[in-house]
């Protein structure tokens, strides 16, 4: 993202362009910065993109970084900078700075969801609406109580009564969007968060080869919108609302998730649910707009001293005795 702002000028930048320029700070291989730029270009919070960035819900994969271009939405750049109460320290190779933080003022970490792998520390924080999390920011300033669940941008319902606010130990269960058509077909219209319409073919077809429902054929008709039809064997056609069951109860049509939130703080890791999350983040948003509007309040006060003092200088003729001045250390004490 700091890398994307250096270029910002505007106009779409080239993926392999913001690749090349990030690695002044990323050291660690084009192909992770790439995949990184993807996921996110992928949820459609920060960054405006051009070309073929892959497909959500089918997983097919972005086009090469040199055909593909991005560059940051008027959002991202309201919201994740601002320079001059950034916090710096020195790139990795001491020839640039960069940001130790950037002061973001939404709760980002929320708003796009994180998985991640450490020893003792996975995470994985589900993401959310972004209206709900606003509202719920607003809620917390006005010393509100607020609910916050997850919201899949694959579609989907799903059980939260046992999600235990984000944390370890808590479970969802989200199912996919299954209507009957015609035909003796079932049309599956949206699908579980984490899935994608290929492996949920592949674990249709594999419920059928173990026997555990009867299908004749599947197709994948999604394009813009999810949509596979299941044609159903002529033997269990009669009877859609078991075939519907045997989905759920055999396939990828239901999945359980386990969330673990988990970030850090105070340079610390720490699990705490999504609630405290939010509450931090909302804390934090302040805080940037205090440091804001006091670096504003200093810039006001300079300007409106040296006005003062232009008037000073102008109404008390002290020019007049700078001209009898013969050294420059006297000018200084006039």
């Amino acid at each position: 993202l700091h890398a994307m702002y250096e270029l910002e000028d505007g106009r779409y930048n080239k993926v392999a362009n913001i690749i090349g320029h990030t690695m002044k700070y990323h050291p660690h291989g084009d192909v992770s910065i790439g995949d990184a730029l993807v996921q996110m270009g992928g949820k459609d919070l920060l960054i405006d993109k051009q070309g073929n960035w892959g497909n959500l819900y089918t997983g097919d994969s972005a086009a090469a970084a040199r055909y593909i271009e991005a560059r940051l939405n008027k959002f991202a750049l309201e919201v994740v900078f601002n320079p001059k109460i950034t916090a710096w320290q020195s790139s990795y190779d001491g020839r640039n700075k960069e940001p130790i933080q950037l002061p973001v003022k939404f709760p980002l970490v929320l708003g796009l969801g994180v998985e991640g792998i450490a020893v003792g520390l996975a995470c994985k924080i589900l993401p959310h609406n972004f209206i709900e999390l606003c509202e719920a920011s607003i809620a917390c300033l006005r010393n509100k109580p607020f609910t916050l669940l997850p919201d899949f941008y694959t579609g989907g319902e799903a059980d939260f009564s046992k999600y235990n606010d984000g944390l370890r130990g808590g479970k969802i269960r989200v199912r996919a969007i299954i209507e009957k058509g015609e035909k003796k077909t079932l049309v599956i219209k949206q699908i579980p968060f984490g899935t994608t319409t290929s492996s949920m073919i592949d674990s249709i077809l594999a419920a059928n080869d173990k026997g555990k429902i009867k299908i004749k054929k599947v197709e994948d008709n999604t394009a813009e919108n999810v949509e596979i039809l299941v044609h159903l064997h002529p033997d269990a056609a009669e009877d859609s609302e078991n075939a519907i069951a045997a989905l759920f109860a055999f396939t990828d049509c239901e999945v359980s998730i386990s969330p673990n939130a988990c970030i850090i703080m105070d340079g610390k890791p720490k699990f705490i649910g999504v609630s405290e999350i939010l509450k931090a983040s909302t804390e934090n948003t302040t805080a940037v707009l205090k440091m804001e509007l006091e670096f504003e309040l200093a810039k006001l006060n300079d300007d409106w001293h040296f006005s003062s003092l232009e008037k000073i200088f102008i109404e008390k003729r002290i020019y007049r005795n700078i001209e009898d001045c013969e050294t420059w250390e006297a000018v200084i004490e006039t």
